[in-house]
């Protein structure tokens, strides 16, 4: 065996060790874009409608300084947003909880409220999954499988109340429908959303390819029951998606450059180079500008999905 087996070895170690330290400095940087671009979106949204609601979905470590628990808040990116929101904290099918997740929500709680989606494959854990989160002071909306696309509005709604919801923190309950494919016609999906008394509703902008008018939205913001509520509007600030108005037949896998990376198990989605102004001027700032559209039509507020894309980007392949 050579002697110089051992040294390769070495510096094969040593390499792999730089590539991942050169990652995790890489999505560093990129997580202070993202949190630079949240916050920038907020500033535009609020000059034109102070009381504007702003609440990403994951990525809650970017609240922290260099995305990480254990430093302090990032103030600048809290003043920002309204809410917190995550996906699957303790049910991803059965009973698996997050910890590292739970124990950074636990952190936030105090600084905002936080809405947290469950998926569960059986309707019997329903009741577990809402009470592990209404137990740490978290808002939950469970769906099951037949639901995992957020296309159906569920039979009940938990801690039913008739109170005027103002701001996201009034909010005991929510409703995430941002699917529109079981339903033939937008009159009766804006009349399926009438008839629930859900604090807040997060739907998207579109019925197909036809934004809903301020009219429309209105007509939302009224509880069944009579309180009124929150309606909130989905986009996505971290992924370019091929069924957007936006989106141009010549686009393709870098092309634009700065569509940058398949977005496994969404086939119509690419993670973007969320950082360039190219696809910054899609999102906000002008009105033309996807923001810009939501307030148009009306909405108390925007849902940032994605935000977690500056991770994503470098690594998961």
């Amino acid at each position: 065996m050579s002697s110089h087996f051992p040294n390769r070895i070495l510096s094969i170690i040593l390499l792999l060790v730089a590539l991942g330290c050169s990652k995790a400095k890489r999505s560093e940087n990129a997580g202070i874009k993202m949190q630079d671009f949240v916050i920038h979106i907020s500033e535009y949204a609020r000059k034109i409608s102070p009381a504007f609601k702003i609440i990403p979905q994951n990525g809650a470590e970017l609240a922290f300084k260099t995305m990480d628990s254990e430093n302090e808040f990032n103030q600048k990116y809290l003043n920002a947003i309204d809410a917190f929101s995550v996906e699957e904290l303790f049910y991803n099918g059965n009973y698996t909880p997050d910890n590292e997740r739970i124990n950074i929500l636990r952190k936030l709680k105090p600084q905002k409220p936080l809405l947290v989606s469950e998926s569960v494959n059986d309707n019997t854990l329903i009741p577990a999954a809402m009470a592990a989160n209404l137990t740490e002071g978290f808002v939950p909306f469970v769906r099951n499988a037949t639901n995992y696309n957020y296309t159906q509005i569920p039979d009940s709604v938990p801690n039913k109340n008739s109170m005027d919801i103002v701001s996201v923190s009034d909010a005991k309950n929510f409703l995430y429908l941002i699917s529109t494919e079981n339903y033939s016609d937008k009159l009766t999906f804006l009349n399926d959303i009438k008839k629930t008394d859900f604090d807040l509703v997060l739907i998207d902008l579109f019925f197909d390819d036809n934004s809903f008018t301020p009219e429309e939205i209105n007509t939302l913001k009224t509880k069944m029951n009579g309180g009124k509520r929150l309606v909130i509007c989905y986009m996505d600030i971290g992924s370019a998606e091929k069924y957007r108005y936006y989106w141009k037949k010549s686009w393709g896998l870098h092309s634009p450059y700065w569509i940058r990376k398949k977005y496994e198990g969404y086939p119509d989605e690419f993670w973007v180079n969320f950082w360039k102004s190219s696809w910054q001027k899609i999102i906000y700032g002008n009105d033309e500008s996807y923001t810009k559209k939501i307030l148009d039509a009306g909405f108390d507020g925007v849902f940032l999905d994605n935000v977690e894309a500056y991770y994503f980007l470098y690594y998961n392949g």
